[in-house]
């Protein structure tokens, strides 16, 4: 067993490079991975904590990208494991489930914002 076996790597937002839109796009696009990895049971919403929604980030999201929407997402993130300490199991999980939606729909709207160009094009039939 290698340590990188036995402690689950960190992402750290701060590493990322580029101007504001492109770390904003990063935040999104990592963020529909993390909730589909919890969608499918790859990870679970402790594991994310310590992967991804951890301190670090959330200073990093709020001194840095300085954006509600993103600032929003690290929140419901970070309370994700709280769901099923607080509720009856079959309850928390169907709570979970909406809040991955609610963030999924959060990062789709950080990537619409970011892409202005991307609109939706009327195609002729």
């Amino acid at each position: 067993h290698t340590m990188r076996q036995d402690r689950p790597s960190r992402i750290l937002l701060a590493e990322a490079t580029g101007g504001s839109e492109e770390r904003v796009e990063l935040f999104a696009l990592l963020n529909l991975g993390v909730i589909q990895s919890l969608m499918s049971g790859t990870l679970s919403a402790s594991n994310v904590v310590v992967r991804f929604y951890h301190a670090d980030n959330c200073l990093y999201v709020r001194r840095e990208l300085r954006n509600r929407t993103a600032d929003a997402i690290m929140a419901r993130g970070v309370q994700l494991p709280d769901l099923f300490d607080a509720l009856p199991a079959e309850e928390a999980q169907r709570e979970f489930y909406r809040e991955l939606e609610t963030m999924r729909v959060l990062a789709l709207k950080l990537l619409a914002q970011e892409q202005p160009t991307a609109q939706a094009v009327h195609v002729p039939a």
